[in-house]
């Protein structure tokens, strides 16, 4: 019996393996159940992940200071469930507020130094465990009650259902890294995350030639597989010649790296690299261990001896340092492959599409919760095209020609497009769903760590960049407009003019720091690093703080605005041209809850809310305690058109629009209410006009009520 059939007879639970469904069909009744078992099987796979912890100290402690700990994301995906099938009218209320508001937002860091000292104050995970089996019993009816219309595409409500639990797949395979990361003593085995025992003497890697030819990506609209926006659209290339190695790096071959200096022969690292390499004193990769044993693996639950056949674990510096290693070596033109070669392996492999059960590769945990040897699946001349660990590229993630935003997950890809998150393609042990997919396109910061390894390629073929500098989503376009273009009616720029306002108020008063809490995309926070030390920007939405860091780091945003129908017009804004470029380095963007800010939020001169108040899920909260991080006598200017709705804010924590008492209760009144007894109105309230260009016919003009607020003396 030859290894292959060994481990398909061995494969962990071989009869109840689920894969992506088809979203088309002709009995609904069906098709909910396959949903339904679809959903189930992988919340219950997910819940099964978290019994690996020893102790609800493990769900507490982070793993590493980048993230959020493990009860973050145990929460987490529910959460997810709850707030786009919210987004979807499938349902129309909650289920825990508070949770859905504190498990909402995960960390996507800028850099690796950019620590994460929030400060929640997480519940018990007992409450976190019941509040998912209610999440779980509203989906389940949810599937068997909601009208159904086939085919579900992405304009259909059901596409949230199948969101949700693509969403969770890939949380499975995220939070198993940082359970991978979490002190050994924390964690334990279990029956179903058993890792592979086979190990041994690695292969000598060689090269496979790789015939050129054309690539063709990008799923249409109305493909019947679930999808994530950045797998739709056009893409087409050409591609020449080239080699790539037939295995995976293995920790063997990766040795000599180690061996041979690498991580101290700092003409191997590019900047980047050498910069990650530098501060975290890297000296061999992240999970080996070395011990009086010699070299161990450090696996999701246990240490083990080292298995040499094995893939290596590693980040982008780390595969980019040992790829310019053996390029010296050897004197070829050694890199990882590109996205667009990738594809050709892949054609090359003879590979189909994922449907064995369980696969021809280590993938989907059709058979144990590790990596395997990287000679154990062969695909045509090459082996692990896909599964075992994911695989670097050179590619830094794209829109393909057509790309749209889905409406209710808006900031899923667009916030990737900054030259800065890689793409790794092929899938790991732990995949699933969506993540086996061929057209899947997921891509991490460079210095993250995700089940992932390499295979280089040999290739004089030169590295495409891609452009992603036109925003094309609609939103985000309207919001760079407002900020950063053209004025219309005669009405000036309102971010500007909130900022020259602030400033005009302060008149001499110090003007160290500043923060422009709901900054969206960042002008006013520009405006008034002309006048203060440092400016810090803060909003909620990472697709908007995005654009932002854009701008500040590159100078420059590009994006297309709607004229009519599909028609559009292009425009480039620059910091220059605006004369805001040599305040660019005083100013910094943060992703930000403003009614659950970090304690390191404080010591302000200044704080704008602009526009703000009246989108915030509990605004009370946040005004009562926005005079602890202000300094004595500094300014709060706030700004609103008071346009109250309750799918942003639930009408019990409106400001006002409201009777009380029998009497008109206005936002004015309600401000004062909180804000008077620790500060002064100074000045308003007064009107501020603001358009917003929808199309080139089409515009909204609003008022927006500025008043500005002095803190009392803390001797008053």
């Amino acid at each position: 019996m030859t290894a292959e059939s060994t481990l398909k007879k061995n494969a962990v639970a071989e009869h109840s393996i689920l894969r992506t469904p088809l979203l088309n069909g002709d009995d609904p009744a069906a098709k909910r159940r396959e949903i339904a078992d679809y959903f189930n099987f992988t919340f219950e796979r997910y819940q099964s992940l978290f019994d690996t912890l020893k102790s609800d100290e493990a769900f507490y402690r982070k793993s590493i200071p980048l993230r959020h700990p493990l009860i973050f994301y145990y929460g987490h995906t529910a959460t997810f469930f709850v707030n786009k099938m919210l987004l979807a009218g499938l349902i129309d209320k909650r289920i825990n507020p508070k949770f859905e508001s504190m498990f909402a937002v995960g960390v996507d860091e800028m850099s690796w130094d950019d620590l994460n000292d929030d400060h929640y104050e997480w519940p018990a995970v007992e409450e976190v465990t019941a509040y998912r089996d209610q999440v779980k019993a509203m989906i389940n009816k949810v599937i068997q009650k909601a009208p159904l219309k086939l085919p579900i595409d992405w304009d259909n409500p059901w596409w949230a259902i199948l969101m949700g639990i693509e969403h969770e797949q890939i949380h499975l395979e995220t939070s198993s890294v940082l359970i991978r990361q979490q002190k050994l003593e924390l964690v334990q085995s279990r029956p179903e995350w058993r890792p592979f025992k086979d190990k041994g003497k690695a292969p000598e890697n060689s090269l496979v030639d790789i015939p050129g030819g054309t690539v063709q990506l990008g799923k249409d609209y109305s493909d019947l597989i679930y999808g994530w926006d950045n797998e739709y659209g056009q893409h087409e290339a050409e591609i020449n010649d080239f080699q790539a190695s037939r295995f995976l790096v293995s920790n063997q071959e990766f040795l000599g790296f180690v061996e041979a200096g690498g991580y101290q022969h700092d003409d191997w690292w590019q900047e980047e690299g050498l910069a990650w390499r530098e501060f975290t004193q890297a000296k061999h990769p992240t999970f080996w261990v070395k011990s009086p044993k010699g070299w161990q693996l450090r696996l999701m639950t246990e240490l083990v001896d080292m298995p040499w056949n094995w893939p290596v674990d590693v980040n982008y510096h780390e595969a980019k340092a040992f790829c310019n290693w053996k390029a010296e070596q050897t004197g070829q033109p050694v890199r990882l492959p590109t996205e667009d070669e990738w594809y050709r392996i892949y054609d090359h492999s003879g590979l189909s599409e994922l449907d064995d059960k369980p696969a021809l590769a280590n993938i989907h945990l059709d058979y144990a919760a590790s990596s395997c040897p990287v000679d154990q699946f062969a695909h045509g001349e090459l082996y692990d095209v896909i599964g075992n660990v994911w695989q670097w590229t050179e590619t830094p993630t794209y829109p393909f020609d057509g790309f749209k935003v889905h409406p209710i997950y808006d900031d899923f890809t667009t916030p990737t497009f900054d030259g800065q998150h890689n793409l790794i393609k092929g899938g790991s042990w732990i995949s699933c769903g969506n993540e086996s997919r061929l057209a899947s396109r997921y891509a991490f910061r460079r210095h993250f760590f995700q089940h992932a390894g390499f295979r280089y390629v040999v290739s004089d073929n030169e590295v495409e960049q891609h452009s992603s500098n036109y925003e094309t989503d609609q939103m985000l376009s309207q919001y760079a407009e407002f900020h950063y273009g053209e004025s219309y009616f005669n009405v000036a720029n309102f971010p500007k003019t909130l900022a020259q306002l602030a400033v005009e108020v302060m008149g001499d008063q110090p003007k160290g720091h500043a923060l422009d809490i709901g900054c969206a995309v960042g002008r006013a926070s520009f405006e008034l690093a002309h006048h203060f030390d440092k400016v810090t920007g803060v909003d909620f939405s990472a697709r908007l703080i995005n654009l932002g860091v854009q701008m500040a780091q590159k100078g420059v945003v590009r994006y297309t605005i709607t004229d009519e129908g599909d028609l559009v017009h292009y425009e480039e804004r620059r910091l220059d041209q605006l004369g805001l470029a040599e305040v660019a380095d005083k100013v910094e963007f943060m992703q930000g809850d403003a009614c659950n800010l970090k304690a390191n939020y404080r010591d302000y001169d200044l704080i704008l809310a602009a526009n703000l108040i009246d989108r915030l899920y509990r605004p009370a909260q946040f005004l009562r305690h926005v005079h602890e991080r202000l300094n004595d006598g500094g300014i709060l200017m706030l700004a609103s058109p008071y346009t109250w709705l309750e799918e942003h804010t639930e009408k019990s924590e409106w400001l006002g629009g409201f009777k009380k008492d029998g009497e008109s209760f206005t936002t004015l009144d309600g401000l004062k209410a909180i804000l008077e007894p620790h500060f002064e109105l100074i000045r308003g309230p007064e009107s501020v006009p603001f358009v917003i260009r929808e199309t080139s016919r089409k515009f909204q003009h609003t008022l927006s009520e500025v008043t500005v607020w002095k803190l009392r003396s803390k001797a008053e």
